[in-house]
Formats: structure tokens, C-alpha cells, sequence
């Protein structure tokens, strides 16, 4: 039985349903292999209509659908709204993939003949996603797949098993073109098991096994793991601007992003100001309701999440790690963290090496660029990095020399383009990039396609 619950008030439950298990996760796949080959005959008008009806009903039912994530995954309203709009827009994006180019044509060497290249779809696409962007991330997903005449599997997270069900609900695909199985590690490996392409999104030790099942079995893996992603702060940036940015990548959806900033680092004389207005910035994003317009910081998921970053918080302190800002533990009902800002972490601490997943991080300072930059990079798994100056020579100069997938320049971490390609360094990823064109190759395998006029000599 999958049981999810409301992070802001865990006595809520917002929906049981049964976890169909590996018989019936594999069931399911049939299926939608079964239906696969008519939604790819409909033809690219029918798949585009079928999209375009999809993001008319995420409209439609826009604030229901917002609501409901604020409630099962305690995501702030003015988030899950933006949430909500970007769904639609991902749908709409993808609406006009069906019509563009599935190939090129080429001259031969020599002689008659025609050489052809075409992209075809695998057939069922498996999709495991996380709770965090309970409606975007399934749809960058499935919209790319579905799009290219795949048949779709989707295995959410536990978390976010209810915005899933109604997601797919109101798309209103044909019987088996888009499938949702609510479950956990039994039906994840199950699907890994029986589609053709798989795509997941989750945490590093998951997505390991994900990429170990699908590659022994020959099948094509994209993995979006974790992110320890590092925000550099000059000393000639927009102290105030950088400040804002910073909080709003630590604190915003209780800093529950793969693009989160979990490390600040200061270069030079930006370090004391860049302290001040950063502890500033995070004392107004105070843990509240998220079902208030003007909450930022909402509640982390579960319990379990609560407890690693309060313990994570209390060895760091205990090895001589000062608290700048925050009180970590909010003292309310629901599993709430405060905005959290460390300086003086020792070398070696998890929070330096290891993904929490929360509004908890570490402010270090750095002689000069190049040291920051070695300070960035030195991590197995970064995927957005933030540069903050006034000076763009200096930032591009520094985006070049960051190990990161994602760069972004007096902006937050946190950001995302839907149509841009997607994808971290080291670790953090692992195959082809998510989203834009980049997501539509993914779930198409090439062909080359060679006619030669009857009677050629061969």
C-alpha cells in the first residue's frame, strides 16, 4: 500500500492506493506496449492535438492542480502555481515536436541511389520521478517521449503519488499511451526491468542501481542525480542582489531543488558584507504555512528528511562550525527547517561532500577566483553553479573554468529554461541531457536508411 501524506500536517492523509507490485508493474508495460503502435500511427497531427488538449487541461484546472501540491509535497502556493504554468508550458512545447524533421537526406559516395537518416521511437519509455516537481518533471519527461511515438510508464515517487494520478488523469491520453504506477523500489525495478529507454530522476545511490539494471540489459539510460551546487560571490558584485539571490536558492521550497545552492563562497573582501546581507536575507524566509501566498520556506517532505538535516546541523556544530544564521528545527507543527546558513564547516564535513536536500548551508571564503573555482569544482556531483559579479568578462572567465552542467550569472542556482538542455557534471548526471531537442533524440533511436534504384549492380 503506498500511503502519502501532507508535510505541512502529517495526520493528513492525501491518498492510499494500492502498489501493484513487480506482476503488475510488468502488466502495465503490456499495456502499453499493446498501445503504443496506434498512438505512433495516429500520426504527428493526433499526437500534437493530443499534447495541446493536455496543457488546455492543466489551465483548466490550474488551481486544483496547485492546491494539491502544496498539500502533498508542502511546495509554497506562488511556486506551485509557477509549477503548474510551466507543466502547461511543457506540454504546449513539445505539442509542436510531432511536425519537425525525424531525419536528413544525403548525396551517396558514388552513383544512384538516395541515404537516408530517420528517428524512430524505442516503444514504452519507463519514467521514475521524484516528489519535489511533482507535474514538471513527469511531464519534461513524458512530453519528449510521447511527443516521438513512445508509450509511457511513469513510477513516481511515493511522495507525490496523488499529483501523479491526476496529472495523468487529465490528460486524457488513449488507454495505455500514458500509464501511471504508484509504488516504491519494488515497482521501479520492475519497470527498469521491462521498457525499452529509461529515464529517472532521484537520488545518487537509486539512480546507481537504475543505471546498472538498464545498461546490463542493453536498454538507453538518462540518470539526474544529486547536487552539491556552489554559488561565488566577487567582491565587485551587488552585495544586496547577490544576497537576495543566494536566500532564494537556499530557502526557496525549503531549499528541496537539485538546483538548491548548498554552498556559498565568498571571494576576498565580499566575504563580511556578503555574511551580513545573506543572514538578513534568510531571517525573512522563516519557515510558514505554504498555503500562504508569501511563504517561501514551506516544510521539508518527511521526517526522515527532518532528522538528517537536524543531524547534520548538530555534528557540523559540534566540529566547531558556527551558525550565521537559522535555528534549524522549527518549533511547530509539521516536519519544518529553518533557513540555516554555517561558516567555519572543517574540510571533509558531509555538508561539503554530500547532497541534504534542505535550506542548510555552508559559507566559506576564498583568496582569490581561483581558489574559489578549485573550492566549486571540488565535488563529485555539481550540477548549476552561480557566479555573482558586476564584471561579465570575469564571469564568462569563470563559467569556462567551473565543472558544473548548469552556469548561471547573477542569477540564483535555482533556475531552469525548460527548452534548454539539462544535465549536471561528474556524478550528478549520467547519459544524454533532459529537456529541448536534446530530450526528443533521447527517446528516438537513429536509423540509416539506404535505396538504391532496382537493378543496381551492389
Amino acid at each position: 500500500m503506498i500511503d502519502s501524506y501532507s508535510p505541512a500536517d502529517p495526520a493528513d492523509l492525501v491518498v492510499r492506493v494500492e502498489a501493484p507490485g513487480a506482476a503488475g508493474t510488468a502488466a502495465a508495460v503490456e499495456r502499453a506496449r499493446a498501445a503504443q503502435p496506434g498512438w505512433l500511427a495516429a500520426g504527428a497531427a493526433a499526437r500534437s492535438a493530443a499534447l495541446t488538449r493536455a496543457a488546455d487541461a492543466v489551465e483548466a484546472h490550474a488551481e486544483e492542480l496547485a492546491a494539491l501540491v502544496v498539500r502533498e509535497v508542502g511546495k509554497p502556493l506562488a511556486e506551485a502555481r509557477g509549477e503548474v504554468a510551466r507543466t502547461a508550458a511543457i506540454w504546449r512545447y513539445y505539442a509542436q515536436a510531432p511536425y519537425a524533421p525525424a531525419g536528413e537526406l544525403h548525396e551517396p559516395a558514388a552513383g544512384q541511389g538516395l541515404l537516408m537518416t530517420r528517428r524512430r521511437p524505442y516503444g514504452v519509455a519507463g519514467l521514475i520521478t521524484p516528489w519535489n516537481f511533482p507535474l514538471a518533471i513527469p511531464v519534461w519527461k513524458a512530453a519528449p517521449a510521447l511527443a516521438t511515438g513512445n508509450a509511457v510508464v511513469l513510477k513516481p515517487a511515493p511522495e507525490a503519488t496523488a499529483c501523479a494520478l491526476r496529472l495523468a488523469e487529465l490528460a486524457g491520453l488513449p488507454e495505455g499511451v500514458l500509464t501511471v504506477v504508484p509504488g516504491a523500489a519494488e515497482e521501479g525495478a520492475a519497470l527498469v526491468d521491462a521498457v525499452d529507454v529509461v529515464s529517472f530522476t532521484g537520488s545518487t545511490g537509486v539512480g546507481r542501481a537504475v543505471i546498472a539494471a538498464a545498461s546490463g540489459r542493453g536498454v538507453p539510460v538518462q540518470a539526474e542525480m544529486g547536487g552539491l551546487n556552489a554559488a561565488l560571490v566577487l567582491p565587485d558584485a551587488d552585495i544586496e542582489q547577490a544576497a537576495a539571490h543566494l536566500a532564494a536558492a537556499i530557502a526557496g521550497y525549503a531549499g528541496q531543488k537539485c538546483t538548491a545552492t548548498s554552498r556559498v563562497i565568498a571571494v576576498g573582501d565580499a566575504l563580511g558584507p556578503l555574511r551580513e546581507a545573506l543572514a538578513k536575507a534568510l531571517a525573512a524566509a522563516a519557515p510558514a504555512d505554504p498555503a500562504d501566498p508569501a511563504t517561501v520556506c514551506g516544510p521539508v517532505i518527511n521526517e526522515a528528511a527532518l532528522d538528517r538535516l537536524t543531524g547534520a546541523l548538530d555534528s557540523a556544530v559540534a566540529a566547531g562550525a558556527r551558525v550565521v544564521a537559522g535555528a534549524g528545527r522549527a518549533e511547530r507543527a509539521g516536519w519544518y527547517f529553518g533557513p540555516t546558513l554555517l561558516e567555519d564547516v572543517p574540510a571533509g564535513h558531509p555538508l561539503l561532500t554530500e547532497e541534504f536536500f534542505g535550506p542548510l548551508a555552508v559559507l566559506s571564503g576564498a583568496a582569490t577566483l581561483d581558489e574559489a573555482i578549485t573550492l566549486a569544482n571540488g565535488t563529485r556531483h555539481t550540477l548549476a553553479t552561480s557566479v555573482h559579479s558586476r564584471d561579465l568578462d570575469t564571469a564568462l572567465a569563470a563559467a569556462d573554468r567551473l565543472d558544473a552542467g548548469m552556469i548561471r550569472v547573477n542569477a540564483p542556482s535555482s533556475g531552469v529554461d525548460f527548452h534548454l538542455p539539462f544535465s549536471g557534471a561528474k556524478a550528478a548526471s549520467y547519459g544524454s541531457r533532459e529537456q529541448g531537442q536534446a530530450a526528443l533524440d533521447f527517446f528516438t533511436a537513429g536509423r540509416t536508411i539506404t535505396l538504391l534504384p532496382a537493378g543496381t549492380p551492389r
